[in-house]
């Protein structure tokens, strides 16, 4: 699904992002990367988006080779990847059904099939009744759940999710958290970068801590042992 050989990413400066990472992830997996501001953790995510390339070794997604892909094809492989940031990103002049909507009229689905994908989505993730609202009408909570949805109405194997509860009190984070682990029992491969330590050690998940750009463990169980 997910397989990184000995990848390491170092930016024009010469420092180091990433140092021979080596990382396999199974189809239908839920995995925590976690690990302190500047342990890799973004550029792991970007690689994996192909919006950045490895300086030195391979990167597959879904089978297929990252470093042979034409960039043409680089929005069908995002496509199978849903991605959730931490800032929600919706469009603030569009309400909530025509933000997940927009997702599919890009890769311009048919209206019949966005007309019974788009309710789905926000009934999964319990907003059917806020489809005409607006980003600024909406909590925090809510808006990711927004994001959510955009990001798997395309029906996504794999789900991305970069510090998803950041801007999210303690209720909504669980909320969020929840919504994930159902999203993934339903067999999307979910991937979340946090700092939320609270998480991570009660859902007892698999863990992989970055530090320096170097995985330092790999725990099927979570817990980690990194410092602030």
């Amino acid at each position: 699904m997910i397989v990184l050989n000995n990848v390491s990413k170092s930016y024009s400066t010469g420092a180091p992002a990433l140092k021979e990472v080596n990382i396999h992830i199974e189809k239908g997996e839920f995995v925590f990367i976690v690990g302190n501001s500047g342990s890799g953790k973004s550029t792991l995510i970007k690689l994996l988006l192909k919006e950045l390339e490895p300086t030195e070794g391979s990167i597959s997604v879904n089978g297929k080779i990252l470093g042979n892909l034409k960039r043409s094809k680089v929005p069908y492989l995002r496509r199978d990847m849903g991605v959730v940031f931490q800032d929600f990103r919706l469009l603030k002049d569009r309400n909530v059904y025509e933000n997940i909507a927009f997702a599919q009229r890009v890769i311009e689905t048919p209206s019949r099939v966005i007309k019974r994908r788009v309710p789905a989505m926000l009934s999964l993730v319990g907003l059917s009744e806020k489809y005409r609202s607006y980003p600024k009408e909406l909590s925090g909570g809510e808006q990711q759940r927004v994001a959510l949805a955009r990001a798997l109405v395309n029906n996504p194997s794999i789900l991305l999710a970069d510090e998803p509860t950041g801007n999210l009190d303690p209720r909504n984070s669980w909320e969020i958290m929840k919504l994930l682990e159902e999203i993934n029992h339903r067999g999307t491969t979910v991937l979340v970068v946090t700092h939320n330590r609270e998480i991570v050690d009660a859902m007892s998940k698999r863990v992989i801590t970055l530090n320096k750009g170097v995985v330092i463990s790999d725990e099927k169980k979570g817990g980690y042992d990194y410092e602030d």
